[in-house]
């Protein structure tokens, strides 16, 4: 996952990455209307994240327009002391080649616990894959790294 000049933010945002499950994505088509989307992730050890979608959704076919987005993880909070969570820029676009889909769907299933209930209709979404070129580690109690 790309560093910024401390070292320790890539421990907490990996640690923050692999326990939260929602990630929202921020989209944009060629009309530069914004879209975010809260969406069930799976890391991988790389750094790079997955989700299913419809390929009709709104924030899919932006994808298909502009590949550079951007990604917010973070923990829920009720006081402003609480704030954490990653800010992510890079691109993203649906997974083609089927072997790394399979590889993938097996593990964002066990992660997320799906039911066979769902099986139908994770078999006509699409495998999405975020590659992130920047991140930044935001803690509303510690000063950012860089800044």
């Amino acid at each position: 996952m790309p560093t910024d000049s401390d070292r320790s933010i890539d421990e907490r945002a990996r640690a923050l990455i692999e326990h939260e499950n929602t990630l929202v994505l921020a989209t944009s088509a060629d009309d530069g209307i914004p879209i975010a989307t809260p969406l069930f992730y799976y890391p991988d050890a790389e750094g790079s994240l997955y989700w299913l979608s419809s390929p009709d959704s709104r924030h899919s076919r932006n994808l298909n327009v502009r590949d550079r987005v951007a990604v917010a993880i973070f923990v829920p909070a009720t006081d402003w002391t609480e704030i954490r969570g990653v800010q992510m820029e890079g691109t993203a676009g649906a997974v083609e080649d089927p072997i790394l889909r399979a590889s993938v769907l097996v593990k964002y299933r066990q992660r997320l616990r799906l039911p066979p209930a769902l099986d139908e209709a994770i078999a006509k979404s699409t495998l999405y894959v975020f590659r992130p070129a920047w991140w930044r580690f935001v803690d509303s109690l510690q000063p950012q790294a860089g800044q």
